[in-house]
C-alpha cells in the first residue's frame, strides 16, 4: 500500500510540478591505458542504457539522467580526483570499476552520504549492510566467485577434489588478492592442494609463472586477472599446452577481448560470469533508440558483448534503484540519500527482468538493510573459438555460504571496530 500511494503521489508531482534537475550518474571510466580493453565496453554499456532510458522512456520517473564521464586510466589517485570533481554535481551513485579506487572511496562516500556500487568487485565484506551503510556489491562478490568456481570443479570431479592441485594465478593487487582467504578455507574443507602465483601489473610478462605451472602441473588453474594480463596468460597457457578446459578465469577474465588474440588456441577456455550473455530484446531497443541515432557512447560494435552487457546491467540496476527511491519517497527529484534507500530496497525478480527486456540477465535477488550483497550466484561459460562466442555451461550456481558468511562477518566486524562504526539494522 505504501508503494502504491507513493506512486500516485509521484504521478501527481510529475503532472503539476516544475521542471526538475537532471539525475546525475558519474562514470569513472578508463578508455586509456593497459586496462582500456575492459573499461571501454563496460563504460559504453553503462552510458548507453541511461541514454536509452532518456530517449525511450523520457528519463527516470520523468527526470532525465545525465552521465558525467571522468577518465581514471584505472589509476587510484585519478579515480579519487574524479570523485572529488564530480560529487558536487548532484551525484547519486558511483560505480568505479576498480578495487583500488573502491577502497579509497569507501570512507569518502560514507562521510559524504553518496552510495557506492561495486558489483562483483571491491571490498567483499561490504556485503554486510550492518557495517557498510553506503556501499553495495550486489549481485555477487569476489568470495562468491571463488566458491562458485570450486563448486563447479567439485561437480566436474564427482564431488571429490581431495587428490587435486589447484593454482590461483592472480593480479598482484588488492583485487587479485581478494579470493585467497576464501580459496584457503575451501582448500581446508575439500582437501585440494592450493598454490598461489602472483603476476605483477600490468601482466605482460608471465614466463616465470607459467614455467612454475608447467613444473608443478596443477590439475586446474583459476585466474584472477584483468586487462592485458588475461590475454597474455591464455597465450602462455597455450604455449605450454595446458588444457584450456582446466583453465578458469573469474568474471573479469572472461570477455571476448581476453580470448580472441590467441585465436583457436583459446578454444575451450572457461570463465565465470555474474550475468548471462544472450540476444536480449533490450539490445534491439539500444540499437533503435541510441546507436541508430548516433547517440552511442562508442561505435556500437560492443553491443551485446560480455563487458558491454555488464556495464548495461550495472546501469539497469542503478535505474531500478532510482525508481524504487522515487516510489519510496514520493518524489522524482531524489537525493543521494534517497538513492541509497532505493538501493537497499531493490528487488530484481524474473518478472522485472522480463519487463525490462533482459530476461534472466542476472540471478533473482533482493537487497536488505543487512544484506547488500545479493544472491552471490554465478555461471560458468566456455569459449567456442570456432564460432567466436561464449557458451553457458551451467545455470546459476550458489556459493558456499557456510564458508563465505563467516569470512564476511569477521572482516566487516574488524572494519567496524577499527573505524568506530555502530551496527545498524537491529
Amino acid at each position: 500500500m505504501k508503494l502504491k500511494l507513493a506512486s500516485i503521489a509521484l504521478g501527481a508531482a510529475l503532472a503539476a510540478g516544475p521542471a526538475l534537475a537532471d539525475l546525475v550518474f558519474p562514470d569513472l571510466s578508463y578508455r586509456t591505458g593497459p586496462y582500456a580493453a575492459g573499461g571501454i565496453p563496460f563504460s559504453d554499456g553503462y552510458q548507453d542504457y541511461f541514454t536509452l532510458v532518456n530517449e525511450r522512456d523520457g528519463g527516470i520517473g520523468g527526470v532525465p539522467a545525465r552521465v558525467i564521464e571522468c577518465e581514471t586510466g584505472y589509476n587510484t589517485e585519478k579515480g579519487v580526483e574524479c570523485y572529488e570533481a564530480t560529487k558536487g554535481e548532484g551525484a547519486l551513485i558511483y560505480q568505479p570499476l576498480s578495487t583500488g579506487i573502491t577502497y579509497q572511496l569507501i570512507p569518502k562516500v560514507s562521510a559524504d552520504g553518496i552510495p557506492l556500487h561495486t558489483m562483483g568487485y571491491g571490498r567483499t565484506s561490504a556485503a554486510n549492510g550492518k557495517v557498510f551503510e553506503w556501499v553495495f556489491n550486489y549481485p555477487a562478490n569476489y568470495w562468491n566467485a571463488a566458491s562458485v568456481a570450486i563448486k563447479y570443479l567439485l561437480d566436474e570431479s564427482g564431488g571429490d577434489l581431495g587428490d587435486k592441485k589447484i593454482a590461483l594465478l592472480y593480479h598482484n593487487s588488492a583485487y587479485g588478492k581478494e579470493p585467497i582467504r576464501t580459496l584457503e578455507g575451501l582448500s581446508a574443507k575439500h582437501g585440494f592442494d592450493l598454490t598461489t602465483i602472483a603476476v605483477d601489473h600490468p601482466g605482460q610478462e608471465q614466463k616465470s609463472q607459467w614455467l612454475q605451472i608447467r613444473r608443478e602441473r596443477p590439475d586446474y588453474v583459476i585466474m584472477w586477472g584483468w586487462g592485458v594480463m588475461n590475454q597474455v596468460a591464455i597465450q602462455e597457457a597455450a604455449n605450454i599446452r595446458f588444457p584450456m578446459e582446466n583453465f578458469i578465469g573469474n568474471w573479469w577474465a572472461g570477455a571476448e577481448h581476453d580470448v580472441t588474440p590467441a585465436g583457436m588456441a583459446a578454444d575451450g577456455y572457461k570463465a565465470l560470469n555474474m550475468n548471462r550473455i544472450a540476444d536480449l530484446p533490450v539490445f534491439d531497443d539500444i540499437r533503435t533508440y541510441v546507436a541508430d541515432k548516433g547517440m552511442a557512447a562508442g561505435d556500437g560494435s560492443n553491443i551485446g558483448k560480455v563487458l558491454y552487457t555488464r556495464g548495461m546491467y550495472a546501469a539497469m540496476l542503478a535505474v531500478e534503484a532510482a525508481k524504487t527511491a522515487q516510489e519510496i519517497h514520493g518524489t522524482p527529484d531524489i537525493t543521494a540519500a534517497m538513492m541509497r534507500d532505493g538501493m537497499e530496497a531493490l528487488v530484481m525478480d524474473a518478472a522485472k527482468m522480463e519487463a525490462l527486456g533482459a530476461p534472466g540477465i542476472g540471478p533473482e535477488f533482493g537487497v536488505t538493510c543487512a544484506d547488500h550483497g545479493g544472491s552471490g550466484m554465478g555461471i560458468l561459460q566456455q569459449w567456442n573459438a570456432g564460432e567466436g562466442k561464449w557458451v553457458a555451461l551451467t545455470d546459476y550456481i550458489s556459493p558456499d555460504d557456510a564458508i563465505i558468511d563467516p569470512l564476511v562477518e569477521e572482516d566487516s566486524m574488524a572494519f567496524a571496530a577499527e573505524n568506530g562504526i555502530d551496527l545498524r539494522c537491529d
